[in-house]
């Protein structure tokens, strides 16, 4: 039996504008066939996980399991609208922007585990998402969100990295991030690519914190080298 969750709406907000990642610079984005800078993927994610998070609650950030694909842009002050549809225990979420459908993800809350970020900063982040459930400063629980920048950084710290593309996660929950957590991230490649023009990356990774407590394995895809259109 299917049941629609509330829906969620966040105005889109590009955190990584000033990036070293010049997809998120309006000028760049221009020249790959892009409106805009494009609000990374990551948030994207964050705005999805806003419906698992207000359906499950801490359990889903203890345990819960997400994948997610990216489609199409979202762009800077554009409205983003999350939708899901639980069935069978499954939650299938959308985000539709620009009368686009833009990224889908499918969250669960698996019924047992499978076997530095400042205080300051997450507080800022949940500001910068748009984020009010009212978990994460009642619990001091940093979103999960920014596990997936932890992997952007693993990318960005070990390859050469001109402008590039957060196209998909997989991320599977095993504790809750604390508020003041350290985060590292113990990371092996596993697919290098080409596929219709562009170079592809996916990483595999064990997030933790602390040095000690694992908070999430995660699959990360990124396109590390977009191909170009030619300037007409």
């Amino acid at each position: 039996m299917t049941s629609r969750l509330e829906p969620y709406r966040v105005s889109a907000y590009n955190t990584s504008k000033q990036s070293e990642n010049k997809i998120h610079d309006d000028a760049v984005a221009r020249r790959f066939g892009f409106s805009g800078g494009l609000v990374p993927g990551v948030d994207v994610l964050a705005y999805m996980l806003h419906l698992p998070v207000a359906k499950w609650g801490r359990a889903f950030l203890e345990r819960g399991l997400i994948e997610a694909r990216f489609l199409k842009p979202v762009y800077d002050g554009e409205s983003a609208n999350v939708t899901g549809v639980e069935n069978e225990g499954a939650v299938a979420i959308e985000v539709e922007s620009g009368s686009e459908l833009c990224a889908a993800a499918s969250a669960s809350l698996p019924p047992s585990l499978p076997r530095d970020w400042a205080g300051d900063a997450a507080k800022e982040y949940l500001d910068d998402i748009r984020e009010h459930d009212e978990i994460y400063a009642r619990e001091g629980l940093g979103h999960p969100a920014l596990l997936q920048r932890v992997m952007n950084k693993v990318l960005v710290d070990n390859a050469i990295l001109g402008p590039w593309i957060h196209v998909g996660s997989r991320m599977q929950l095993l504790s809750a991030a604390k508020t003041g957590d350290q985060l590292t991230a113990r990371a092996r490649v596993t697919g290098n690519y080409e596929k219709k023009g562009h170079r592809f990356v996916e990483l595999d990774a064990l997030v933790v914190a602390n040095g000690r407590t694992p908070l999430a394995h995660c699959r990360h895809i990124a396109i590390y080298q977009p191909r170009e259109q030619a300037v007409v």
